[in-house]
Parts: structure tokens; sequence; C-alpha cells
């Protein structure tokens, strides 16, 4: 089984894939608009796993995260294009700020964020460091960020072409 899941569901999912000793990976974000640093960043993350879960901010967690005017897409649209990537297995939304209580249900072997999070200051390290997991941050790919590309949007500048 593959796709948008609940919050049951996905540490169910997690404690299937240390029962069969699989290797279940686990990232989160808004991606509210998708683009090259996503792709890459993901794509790697798959790549040190059986699975790619991602715990995808609701609605209203961007809202609180990034302000009104967020996000440009719905978390149905946001999950529906996440899930058409072949390399992501499982979505699951949440509406926390922080996706650290479902780090700690999923208990997932590797967490992973983009390179501009130091490993420390990951949310959910500590919970998946003392259950013998892994944390990473993947490379950055710089100049590409979400905001970057809204601002060049709006005329602002942002991102360079």
């Amino acid at each position: 089984m593959t796709g948008l899941v609940s919050k049951k569901c996905a540490a169910e999912l997690g404690r299937r894939f240390l029962e069969e000793k699989k290797t279940l990976v686990f990232t989160n974000g808004c991606f509210d608009v998708l683009h090259v640093g996503h792709i890459r960043y993901l794509k790697e993350a798959a790549s040190l796993g059986d699975a790619l879960m991602i715990g995808l901010n609701s609605d209203v967690s961007v809202r609180k995260l990034k302000g009104e005017g967020r996000p440009v897409n719905s978390q149905d649209e946001r999950a529906e294009m996440l899930l058409a990537l072949r390399w992501v297995d499982y979505v699951v939304i949440f509406d926390d700020e922080t996706p650290e209580d479902l780090i700690e249900a999923v208990a997932p072997a590797y967490l992973v964020k983009g390179g501009d999070w130091a490993t420390e200051s990951i949310v959910g390290a500590q919970s998946v460091l003392t259950r013998g997991g892994k944390v990473l941050s993947l490379p950055f790919i710089p100049g590409k960020s979400t905001t970057g590309i809204i601002e060049k949007i709006r005329g602002g500048g942002g991102e360079p072409s």
C-alpha cells in the first residue's frame, strides 16, 4: 500500500517496517511550490531506504509557519504532487507546527532534512537517535527555495533566472 495515509496508519507502517527489518526514511515540510531543490532532495532521501514517507504540513500549519497568503497550493494538491514522484511512497498530513509527535509515532530508521538544517536542530532528531536511527542533513541546492520563487513571481527579485 502506498499513498496518502493517516497518522495512525503511518505509525502502523513504521512498526511494520521495523518488524520486517526494512528501512523507512522520513522527511517533512510544507512543499508549497515544488521545485528542483525539492526533487533532488527527495530523490536522495529515498535512496537511503526501502520507502520514503513525507510528513506534510497541513494548510493550517503552513499558515502558522509562513503567514497569510500561504500555502499557495492546498494540502491535497501538494500531497498529490508529491505522490506523483516515483520515489515518494507515503504522505501523511499533520496539523501541528512541528512533526515531533508524528516522528515519535512513526519511528523511522532515517530522519532527513535539507542542508539548510543543522542536524542538531532537526525536530525529532533525539527520538530517532535514541532508537538507534540516523539523522541526516542532505545537501542544499543554493538559490532554490519556495520563498524565493514566490518573491520572484511577485516581482520582488527572488531567485535568478
